[in-house]
C-alpha cells in the first residue's frame, strides 16, 4: 500500500533530518527498537546507546545550531545526508529497504563536497503505534575527506 512506502520512507528522511541537525538523541529515539551498524561493525541497541555512539563518533560545530527536527542540539555536523534511489517493500506488518545515501559537508576548513557515499538496508515492523526501524545497516562504499566529520578513523572499519 502506497500510504505505507510514504510512511517508511518518512523515517529514512526523519533520519537524515535529525542527524543533520545534531539531535542525536531524537536519532536514538528514532532508532531505539532498531539494530544499528555497519559493514564490519558491531550492531548497537538501545536509544541511548545508539544516541552515545553519534555523539562520541559524529564531531559538531557550535555555530550552526538549527531547531528544525527538535531541541536545539550542541551544534550541527554541517552535514547533509541525501537519501535516493529508495526501494520499499512492505509484507503485512514487516518491511524493508534499500537505499543509497550521500553526504556532502562544508565547513570553514572545508569546502562543500561529498564525504560518504554507500547504501541504507532497513527492516522495519509496524504496530497500533505505526511503522519503527527493527534494524538499520550503513555499508558505506567510499570515503573521502571525513576529518571534519567523524572522531574516529573510518579505515579501522575495513573500507
Amino acid at each position: 500500500m502506497s500510504s505505507d512506502r510514504f510512511a517508511i520512507t518518512d523515517l529514512l528522511y526523519r533520519y537524515c533530518e535529525l542527524i543533520d541537525s545534531g539531535d542525536f538523541d531524537g536519532l536514538g529515539q528514532l532508532l531505539g527498537r532498531a539494530a544499528f551498524g555497519g559493514s564490519g561493525t558491531a550492531m548497537v541497541t538501545g536509544a541511548a546507546n545508539i544516541a552515545g555512539l553519534f555523539a562520541m563518533t559524529t564531531r559538531r560545530f557550535p555555530d550552526t545550531g538549527s531547531d528544525v527536527a527538535g531541541p536545539a542540539a550542541p551544534g550541527t555536523p554541517k552535514t547533509r545526508h541525501l537519501v535516493h534511489n529508495v526501494i520499499v517493500e512492505v509484507d503485512g506488518d514487516a518491511a524493508t529497504s534499500r537505499s543509497t545515501f550521500v553526504v556532502v559537508q562544508a565547513t570553514d576548513k572545508l569546502a562543500l563536497q561529498p564525504i560518504v557515499v554507500g547504501r541504507y538496508l532497513d527492516s522495519f515492523a509496524r504496530d497500533t503505534d505505526g511503522w519503527y526501524f527493527t534494524e538499520r545497516k550503513a555499508d558505506v562504499e567510499m570515503v573521502g575527506d571525513v576529518s571534519d566529520h567523524l572522531m574516529i578513523d573510518p579505515h579501522s572499519f575495513g573500507r
